[in-house]
């Protein structure tokens, strides 16, 4: 079976998305929304840099959803609600990056009775799905868990050069990299990455069988450039940030059971205190003390150069391809919000070969 599928805004996640939706055996890239004016009327193929692909580009809503999509993979800079209602109202599932991987535990979003609701009158699905959070954070976990008994805590975790998110405004005026320390621990970055980060923590402690503490832990560290550091908001002087560290914790009777950390650097060099990603580089860690302990390092997701990762960021196609391959679980799936812990096993789809495709079962 062929799933009909729009993607929803065309940065760097979105351009990566639509080489996969072309890319897979089950999916039939139909429509493309675009934010931007100047995009507006051009070939999605070419938007994303694959050639033409006969798809135009547009920012009429109403056109898009008379095309009848099986399923929209959204993914704009800032979820909207209204717009994501409104798709899911016209009958379409809903596939995106920007939450809802688990917003039924202690950090509930406020809108879920209104995304239900909008599943349920056009019998319609949606799915939270990404990479961290939003796959690594949870859906790994998860598996490495099955190998142990006794679990005493559980940690996943990235290190990442933020030198290649070619995002400036967000890098320096959200994440306020570049920012005095003053000005940095009183960011709301813990407030709105938490909201993400704890959903996470609340589906790994759904997944253990596990009642958390009401409260989590929250810590915002930072470190500063004792020299000037290029990076994408220009080069950071000494004294001003160049480098973070979040953690959020699900404790049990006060003590952590389920820890989500991220290590956001501008390099390794001229930092105070010396941070630095450690002997294994850039990754993801999933950690599980219990008997026998567990842990993966997930490398191939970081660029192999600054220069690279601004090219094309392996960790951005991560990111879509895991939205992209949930797509036909997802057209499948009962009505709601639906999470890894609904869903069956999810997986890729085989190269292309010559002419020939991989023979497809279906899913």
């Amino acid at each position: 079976m062929t799933y009909r599928v729009v993607q929803w805004a065309t940065g760097g996640v979105g351009r990566a998305a639509i080489q996969g939706i072309v890319s897979h055996p089950q999916l039939e890239l139909v429509g493309c929304w675009v934010h931007d004016a100047d995009k507006e009327g051009r070939d999605a193929g070419e938007i994303a840099g694959i050639g033409a692909l006969g798809v135009t580009a547009t920012r009429d809503v109403e056109r898009l959803l008379a095309l009848q999509p099986d399923c929209v993979l959204y993914s704009p800079l800032m979820a909207q609600r209204d717009e994501v209602v409104r798709i899911l109202e016209s009958g379409c599932n809903v596939v995106t990056p920007l939450g809802w991987v688990y917003p039924f535990g202690s950090t509930p979003r406020t809108d879920i009775a209104d995304i239900e609701a909008a599943c349920e009158r056009g019998a319609s699905t949606l799915h939270g799905s990404g990479i961290h959070p939003g796959g690594i954070t949870e859906r790994l976990p998860l598996v490495a868990s099955s190998f142990s008994r006794a679990i005493t805590h559980v940690r996943a975790e990235e290190f990442s050069d933020i030198r290649t998110y070619a995002a400036p405004q967000v890098v320096g005026d959200i994440m306020l990299f570049g920012k005095t320390p003053q000005e940095a621990r009183s960011s709301i970055m813990p407030q709105i990455l938490g909201i993400g980060f704890g959903q996470s923590i609340d589906m790994v402690a759904a997944g253990l069988g596990v009642r958390l503490d009401p409260e989590k832990r929250t810590v915002h560290e930072v470190a500063v450039a004792t020299s000037p550091i290029d990076s994408p908001i220009g080069p950071i002087p000494p004294g001003r940030v160049a480098a973070q560290r979040f953690v959020w914790q699900g404790l049990v009777d006060g003590e952590p059971l389920i820890t989500a950390a991220v290590n956001w650097l501008m390099g390794e060099q001229h930092l105070e205190p010396a941070w630095s990603f450690g002997e294994e580089g850039e990754r993801f860690e999933v950690e599980i003390t219990g008997d026998p302990p567990v842990r993966l390092a997930v490398h191939g997701v970081h660029p192999e150069s600054v220069a690279a990762g601004l090219k094309r960021n392996p960790g951005i196609v991560a990111t879509a391809m895991n939205c992209v391959n949930a797509i036909p679980y997802v057209c499948q799936a009962a009505p709601g919000i639906r999470t890894y812990l609904d869903l069956p096993l999810m997986s890729g789809r085989a190269a292309r070969v010559g002419n020939r495709e991989s023979s497809v079962v279906n899913h």
